[in-house]
This record gives structure tokens, sequence and C-alpha cells, in this order.
């Protein structure tokens, strides 16, 4: 129960509660993530949860709202960090203290999974206990809407604000001790899978008797691609299916790093494909034959050609700011509209849900598919580039390579550069002044959609994005052979140094 005793001090009258109370709870893109016994504590867990459900309790009763009257089910997960299950079920309390129904998930569970059973339960939203694809010592409190989609700014922001008024009531919660209070649960594994078969066609990929390793990184996974390619007649080679909290001891991320013994085990022969997922299996990671590592822009390209020409799927595709135009090449090619989101799946989910969109996906290793759920899903990813390779009888590199024969090549790259804090105002203002040219190169059109754009000729571009949590400037670059990508990070560079 809040406490009754006034804050102290007390904020001076117009004076923001943010300027007496520091919150520690911040939602980014994919919510709230701290480190486990710093930021991330049972204290600021419980106080994001009573944000939340003062949020959600201010909503149910709002007439206009579109939870007014719905039943307060609300599903809560988590994935394999130590004190996933803990900082779950002391959410559940506090949702519960506060007249809500929290549903827990019986074992550690995919993000997907939790979006596809709040839609298919009909639930006013979930929280997912999930740092994703970060280090083994953080955690996170991820909100997610009654749709399925992460939460935006406009909600998240109502919880922050709830947070620093609780803060600068002292609020105190009245919680059992930890691992006492019990919760209802559910399996959210069969529904979901019966799904997925819907989508995928699983039969195919038995067909073409594939050899597939893997890589499950310690995380919420097992048990679901693994699972549904062995039922397809896939040969799978498991790696790190066994539950881990340190992931093996670095981070749960399908990256070329990641993915290595993938790759060694591609290469040797032992396996045609190989597939990879983070921690909470909502991003992928894919090998082809000859044990190179496609991008995420690779994938998404070959994803909405693979739907688009040999499954006859309709509609547009929709992509974030930094993400590859090689995408737009191929909806050129086979004629689909492009949208443009800023960055965050949640922006892309958002426009699933409004328009007919055949594909959605980011750079950063997350997609979607029209039918499905608006958040990333890593098992269906892997899927479908699974499902491509045994309708197309061909390597993943091999049909992408016929595709650029069409579309020509596209060369991309993400560098991260340091930028002293007190000059980091300084650059982004300049950035924001616009250019005429980067390097040699002439600028034709300048895009503030989400950070800054820069669109070069021959379809190059250069991307500027800061970062909100380090003193560092994210520079997105994309050219058309190795030597103009170069020139373009030497430019780049040249840019922040401020030369």
């Amino acid at each position: 129960m809040p406490s009754t005793g006034k804050a102290d001090p007390s904020p001076a009258p117009g004076q923001p509660l943010s300027q007496v109370v520091k919150s520690p709870i911040h939602f980014g893109t994919a919510g709230w993530r701290g480190l486990i016994a710093r930021d991330f504590t049972f204290e600021n867990v419980r106080l994001a949860a009573q944000g939340l459900a003062l949020h959600l309790k201010g909503e149910l009763r709002r007439k206009t709202s579109p939870l007014h009257g719905r039943k307060p089910l609300i599903i809560i997960g988590h994935d394999t960090r130590f004190l996933g299950r803990e900082f779950a079920l002391a959410t559940a309390e506090i949702l519960t203290q506060n007249g809500l129904e929290p549903l827990l998930c019986n074992r550690d569970a995919p993000t997907p999974v939790l979006a596809f059973s709040i839609r298919r339960l009909k639930t006013i939203g979930g929280v997912n206990i999930t740092a994703s694809h970060n280090p083994f010592g953080y955690s996170g409190f991820k909100y997610s809407m009654p749709n399925g989609a992460g939460a935006p700014r406009e909600v998240t922001g109502k919880i922050e604000a709830h947070v620093e008024k609780l803060l600068a009531k002292k609020w105190r919660p009245k919680s059992a001790v930890v691992g006492t209070f019990q919760c209802r649960t559910f399996d959210p594994r069969p529904a979901y899978l019966k799904r997925i078969r819907q989508l995928v066609d699983l039969p195919a990929i038995g067909r073409a008797k594939l050899k597939i390793a893997v890589e499950l990184m310690h995380g919420t996974g097992r048990g679901y691609l693994d699972t549904l390619l062995e039922e397809a007649g896939a040969q799978v080679i498991r790696l790190r299916d066994t539950l881990n909290p340190l992931f093996g001891g670095g981070s749960p991320e399908p990256s070329p790093e990641g993915m290595r013994e993938v790759t060694a085990l591609v290469r040797a022969g032992k396996a045609q494909l190989g597939l990879g997922l983070d921690g909470d299996a909502d991003r992928f990671g894919i090998v082809d034959r000859d044990g190179t590592w496609l991008t995420p822009n690779q994938v998404l390209a070959l994803a909405l050609y693979h739907l688009r020409k040999n499954r006859g799927i309709r509609g547009a595709v929709v992509r974030t700011v930094p993400t590859s135009h090689q995408v737009d090449a191929v909806a050129e090619l086979l004629g689909v509209k492009v949208y443009e989101t800023p960055v965050g799946f949640k922006h892309i989910g958002a426009l699933m849900e409004s328009e007919p969109i055949i594909v959605g996906g980011e750079e950063s290793g997350g997609l979607s598919i029209r039918g499905h759920i608006p958040e990333k899903d890593g098992v269906l990813a892997c899927l479908l580039m699974a499902e491509l390779v045994a309708m197309e009888g061909k390597p993943l590199g091999r049909i992408l390579r016929d595709l650029e024969k069409q579309t020509g090549e596209f060369h991309t790259e993400r560098i991260n550069i340091a930028v002293p804090p007190d000059e980091k105002a300084a650059i982004l203002k300049k950035l924001g002044g616009g250019f005429d040219k980067i390097g040699r190169f002439a600028v034709q059109q300048f895009i503030t959609t989400d950070g800054f754009k820069f669109l070069l000729p021959e379809g190059e571009w250069v991307a500027f994005r800061a970062s909100g949590t380090e003193p560092v400037i994210r520079c997105y670059l994309e050219a058309k052979s190795p030597a103009h990508l170069k020139q373009l990070k030497s430019a780049c560079r040249k840019i922040l140094a401020g030369k």
C-alpha cells in the first residue's frame, strides 16, 4: 500500500517531480533494462510493476479507453537469466495487490510466444522479464500492449510518471518473502506451435531432408525452433540447448561471433544451414551452406522475396530508417510498396496492425509477417529461411546472388563512434543542419524521421543516430561497392571529429 507520509523535500509549486526524486526506471526502445543487483533490483522491479498497475487501472476505468470494462488479465513471462522467475513473481505479486489478474508462463518463454499469447487470450497486455540479447549481468522489464506489440513512448512515459509520483510519496510495497508468492500458471507452447505450423510449410522442409545446426544460446528458444524442425523431418544438431543463466560466459546474441560453432559445423559439411536465436528468441542469426553469416538486412530482403514469389502473399514491406535499401530494390522488382519507420520494432508493429504488410523488419535482427504478431519472432524468421532453401533447392547465398544480378550489390556497415559527452550536443546540432556533401558524395535528400539520414547518388546513403545510454553516435552506411563504403566511413569519421 502507498505510504501516507509526505515526500521530503516537497517540490516547489510547478517544479517537476523528476527534479526532486531521481527515478531508476527509464524505458528505452525495448523496455527498462539494468544491471542485476545494481539497478535491476526487487525494489525497483516492484516500483515499475506498481507504476504499470496504476496506468492499467486508470485505463480500465477510463470510458474512452480500449481497455475499459476488460477483464484485468495480464500475462507474465521471463527469460533464462538469474532470478528471472523470482522477478516475474514479484511483478505478479504487485499486480495482484492492485486487483489485476496475472497469468504466469510455466517456464522461461520467448518474447514472440508472450506476444502471441497476449493476442490469443485477449489480455490487457503482458510483462516480460528479459534483457533479450544483452550480456548475462542484465535483466529487463518489458510491457507489451494488448495487441502484443511493444509499448509506445506515450504509454511508457505514463508509467515513468507514475513511478516518479510513487517515489515522491516514498511508496513502499507490501510484499511477501521472495519466492513465496504463488501465481496461476499456463503453458503457452502448444498454441504457439500450432500457429507456426499454419504459417510455415513444415512438410516442405521435411521433403528437402536438410541437416540444420541450431544455436539456442542457452535461451528461451529451447523446445521451439529445434522441436519444429525435427517434427518437420530435418536432421537437427543442437548447440547450447541447456539452461544456463550465464549463457556460456558471453552475450546471447546470434552474431558472427556468437555463431562461430555453427559456422564451423557448416563449413565442415556437417550441416547445410545454420540457424540461431538470441536469449529471448526474438532475434535470429542465419549461416549459409558455405559458412557465410547472412546479415539481418539480407535475410529481410530474402524473406520479402520468398513470401511474395513463393508464397504469393500480397501487401507492402516496412523497414526502419537504418535498414538496407536492398529491401527497397527487391520490393521494386516485385512491385511492392515500401514504408520506412523510426528504429524500434514497436513502430513496425504499429504499421503492421494498420496496413497489409507482407513482412516487416530491421537491421538489428528482427522480423514478423502478415497474419502473425506485431513483434519480432526469431523462431519464425529461422523457419522461413529453411522453408526458402527447401522450396528453391538452392543455398541462400546463391538465391541472394541471383537477386543481386537484377538489383545490384549492397554493402552495409554500422560503426559506433565515441564522442566526448560535452561535445555530443554540438555534433548533433551540426548534423541537424544538414550537408551538401558527405565526403565527395553529393547529398540528394536529407531525412530526419529518426536521427539524420543522407541519401546519396546511386542509392547509397549514410545515417547518424545518437545512443541514449552512452557517449556514442551510431553511423549506418550503405554503398554499392567496398571502395565506396570505405570512402564513406572515412568521411563520416571526419564529420564526427569536427573536420
